[in-house]
């Protein structure tokens, strides 16, 4: 008879992930993972087998993680061109840019390397296009091309901003978000058309 999971997985990954983003992938060990979670290095391997699997298992909750925050997030923006906005700033919280923006690259490069994470990440993609194209068009096509536009400037001004750090992260995405808006769609920030 199995003995009963006194930690949830949905836990021990969280705790993981946390331990994932200060030590960066390759410094990941069963043992600091198993001190992380409160749970014998042992444990950790009857519950995950190896190392890459408990890495993927770890990334895969956080990729669940964002699902949920997404799926909240587009849930609650306005059905706008200024809610696409809102709807991305908040799945970048301010308050992690500089984390995201410099340790959060070395998870993204576990994301892309391996296949079945690389699926989840094409597939979080094509709901954020999804998400922002019903808020940019009301012709279904245009506002596709229009969300993965969107969503490749948010990404980009991410990006420079790391460089750049000429104003506060919010500040600059939304600015640059907004910029975006305005020179993309005929009628800017007002309800498309």
């Amino acid at each position: 008879m199995a003995r009963q999971k006194t930690i949830p997985d949905e836990t021990v990954l969280d705790t993981i992930l946390e331990t994932l983003r200060e030590t960066g992938p390759a410094g990941l060990t069963f043992a600091r993972a198993a001190k992380a979670a409160g749970l014998s290095p042992a444990t950790l391997v009857q519950r995950y087998g190896d190392r890459e699997a408990l890495l993927e298992a770890t990334l895969l909750r956080a990729w669940d993680r964002l699902d949920a925050e997404t799926e909240a997030a587009d849930a609650t923006a306005a059905p706008t061109p200024a809610g696409a906005i809102g709807f991305l700033l908040r799945l970048m919280p301010t308050e992690n840019a500089e984390r995201d923006a410099t340790d959060g690259l070395l998870l993204l490069r576990e994301d892309i390397r391996n296949p079945t994470l690389r699926r989840r990440g094409a597939a979080w993609g094509n709901r954020v296009a999804e998400a922002l194209g019903r808020r940019l068009s009301s012709d279904a096509g245009e506002g596709r091309r229009l969300g993965w536009e969107m969503a490749s400037v948010w990404q980009g001004a991410l990006v420079w901003w790391a460089f750049t750090r000429s104003q506060p992260a919010g500040e600059a995405i939304r600015e640059a978000l907004e910029n975006w808006v305005e020179r993309a769609l005929p009628g800017g920030l007002s309800i498309p058309g």
